[in-house]
Parts: structure tokens; sequence; C-alpha cells
């Protein structure tokens, strides 16, 4: 197999099990107003991101704000040109030089502020996935011993920022967060949430419960469906929830990064759930494909589930394509597909295959060791095509409908619930020896 963006997870030591998934479009936040004012000249924070879809729209994941203007507000996310920003009301903290815009990439972004400093380029520091970010587009210090908004009574907020006298400005985050730290009172470097590790050198989270996290400080880590925003640093600082619900919590973690949908290669229409839901729009068939792809000519399989919420009169093909295969490539060259119709498809040319499929349908997808079975509502359909190799991502093929993808974290209820042969994912229905299209599974079987 292969990461589309080459992100890939450490294995061994600290697991993160939880993330919660955002998305723009509905507001998702958690927000949590503090009842009294602590340490605004030093703090901490610390999180986990995978981005979605929403690239070229500034999107914020942690905001803090008490109105409009420069001292009374804080944001720290992505701007419309992918670059990680740090900011108050109408200026910029930071802006960095570097870009982030793989939809594959778990990134560890911590931020660290001490305006007591007497250097003013220690007044804040910025760091990426255990790295600290020298290269800056644009800089600017805050002055020795300022107050900042942070820790203040002021609105906090995880996945938006409130701008309450702005017009409904928000900026919300569209994507994944894990393993949420703000810690009050201290600037402090990577090394106290992550480590490089050291067979790879990737750099992984490590277990956080044992900081100490000041008054206003708080430990999210999404470990309670139920209760998405519980502080469990031991202050008991939960956050209220708002527009999340339990299918938010997700498995797509830090240490276990599952496929999702590729928002930089995929046809009209929108993306949401953390790239797992896609509502295609148009007047022609347009592709979408997975951030994982699959090695065909090794021995084991690989399993994932596509939901049918809604279909159109053109149908949809759901299948594997090769990497080099681009969203608007009609003539699907090289790919393996199962139509709504029953046919099964080899780029566009059809053959019998089994049962037609509509909306409320799950088709699963198994594939690897050379052959594609694919299943409708659990039966098998049979062996669709044998004999296979090379590198092949999941892909659509649709128009004016929309399908959830399933890869192991679902962005949908599931009635029943299996997981694969080494524990992981959630499914409808028996991944028949198949395996998630996760990383941890990527480096075992793949």
């Amino acid at each position: 197999m292969l990461i589309v963006g080459g992100n890939q997870s450490a294995a061994g030591g600290y697991e993160v099990d939880n993330s919660c998934r955002f998305n723009d479009g509905s507001n998702d936040n958690l927000a949590r107003t503090p009842s009294s004012t602590s340490n605004q000249k030093t703090w901490t924070w610390s999180g986990w991101v995978k981005r979605a879809s929403g690239f070229g729209t500034f999107q914020v994941f942690f905001g803090v704000n008490n109105g409009v203007g420069d001292s009374v507000a804080f944001e720290l996310g992505f701007d419309g040109s992918n670059r990680l920003v740090g900011l108050p009301w109408n200026f910029y903290f930071f802006k960095t030089d570097a870009l982030f815009r793989d939809p594959s990439a778990w990134y560890h972004i911590v931020f660290a502020f001490d305006t007591t400093q007497a250097t003013s380029t220690n007044r804040f520091k910025v760091y990426v996935n255990g790295e600290q970010v020298t290269s800056f587009n644009s800089t600017s210090y805050p002055g020795l011993n300022t107050n900042w908004v942070v820790n203040t009574t002021a609105s906090h907020r995880i996945g938006i920022v409130n701008y309450i006298s702005a017009g409904g400005l928000n900026r919300p985050f569209d994507g994944y967060i894990a393993e949420a730290v703000l810690v009050d009172g201290q600037q402090l470097d990577p090394t106290s949430f992550g480590e490089f590790d050291e067979d790879s050198g990737i750099w992984k989270p490590i277990d956080v419960s044992g900081l100490t996290f000041g008054t206003n400080g708080f430990y999210l880590d999404f470990e309670d469906s139920g209760a998405l925003g519980d502080d469990v640093s031991g202050n008991g600082n939960n956050f209220t929830v708002n527009n999340l619900t339990s299918i938010d919590q997700s498995t797509d973690t830090p240490t276990n990064n599952f496929c999702t949908l590729n928002p930089l290669n995929f046809g009209s229409g929108s993306l949401s759930e953390g790239n797992l839901k896609w509502a295609a729009s148009g007047s022609a068939g347009y592709l979408a494909f997975g951030t994982i792809g699959i090695d065909m000519g090794v021995s084991n399989q690989f399993y994932w589930e596509t939901k049918i919420d809604s279909i159109g009169t053109d149908g949809v093909v759901i299948g594997i394509a090769p990497t080099t295969l681009r969203w608007n490539d009609t003539g699907r060259a090289g790919s393996y597909g199962y139509y709504s119709d029953g046919n099964k498809y080899i780029g566009t040319s059809a053959s019998s295959y089994g049962a037609s499929f509509t909306t409320g349908d799950t088709i699963g997808v198994l594939a690897g060791n050379g052959t594609i079975t694919f299943y409708k509502n659990g039966a098998s359909q049979g062996t669709a095509f044998t004999g296979l190799s090379g590198t092949y991502l999941p892909f659509l093929a649709e128009v004016g409908q929309t399908n959830s993808m399933n890869f192991g974290s679902p962005p949908y209820t599931i009635s029943s619930g299996n997981s694969d042969p080494a524990g992981y994912g959630n499914f409808e229905y028996s991944t028949n020896g198949g395996y998630a299209l996760n990383t941890k599974n990527l480096a075992e079987y793949g």
C-alpha cells in the first residue's frame, strides 16, 4: 500500500484511540468560557490536526474571542493560502512560509506563548511535528509582559472562532482534531507532547496526562462519544458540544491514520464528514479517490464499504483505480468497478456480473492478492476480477448523487458492528478476512 501524501503513523508506544471530526458546513465546535482569568502572559497550546475539505479557505482550530479588536481575540489555524497562522484580530503574530495542504497527514502543532521573555522572538514559538518553525512569511511579536485574551473569561473554542460583533465571522475548521491541550502558565516545547520514533524517525504522541495543566488548562482526548467536550486533565474544564454528535468521534488518529477521500483529486460537488461523504453534482461522470492505495500483489486483502445515500439516473461505479487516474478522466482508464445496474466494468467496458443496487444499499469491496470481490448488503456477488497487480486507489464514479465511505471509521451509524481480523474498524458487514485501510494495517499487512 501507499499513502498519497506519504504520511504514516509510527508503530508502537503510546496509542491515541480517538479524534473528533469537525464539519465546516455545520459550524461544529466545542466551547468554554472560563469563570475566572488566570495567566494571560504564559501558556501553550498543543494539538494534532488532519485537514479535510476547505483547502483555500480560512479555518481556525483554536479560537478565543471576547468581542472585536486586537487584544480581545486570538486564532490558530490555516489561512486562505494554506499557511499555518496565529493572529489576533487584524494582524498576524505569525504566518508560515510552509503550506499545509496534505489531506492524508496528521500535523502536530504547538504554539508556546510567553510575553515575560526579554527577547521578543522568544515571546512565542511555533512547532510542527517536533521541529521549531523558523521560516515565516510574516511575524509580529507582542510587547514585553503583554496580557492576551487566552485564559480570560472570553469564549474559548475548538474548531471555530466566534466573533460575536463581526457579523458571524467564525472561520470553522474542517477535519479531525486529536489530543487538544492547553497548558496555563507554562511555555513548553514539543517534547512535552511527543517524541521521535527511534526506528522510523516519525514524530508521534506521548502520554500527556501527567502534565501540570494550570487553572484554565485542559486536555480533550475525545474518548467519551457521549461527551466529546470532556476535559480529562483533572481540572474539569469541560467544553459545551455544538453541532457534534457521537458519530463525530473517530478512530482516525495520529497513531492510526485511516483512508479518506482525497479533496485534491475529486470531481464536482462537495466533500463533508471528514472527506468521507461525497455529494456529487454536474452533468458528467466524475471521479473521487482514496488517500491510501492497495498493492494488489500482496497476499493480504483489504476491505471497505460504500453506503448509497442517494442515487441519480446515471448510477454509480464503485471499485479501484490506478494512481495515475484523475478526477475528470471520463474513460476511467485502468479502473475496475461494480456499477449500480449490476454490471462490472474495466474502464468503460461492461460485462454481466451481479445484482443491481440503489439508495440505502451498502456495497463492500474486498481487494488484494490479485482479486476483487464485491458485496451487496453483505452478500458476495462473486469474484469480479483476477490476476491484478500494481497499486490501486479506492474510487467512485458518480454524478448527481451522494455516497458515504466507510474505511473503518464510519461517518454514519452502524447497526451491527464488525471489525477486521486485526480488531480495527467498525463495519456494517463482515470484512470477509479483509483489513481496514489504515496505517497500522499498512505496516503489518500491506
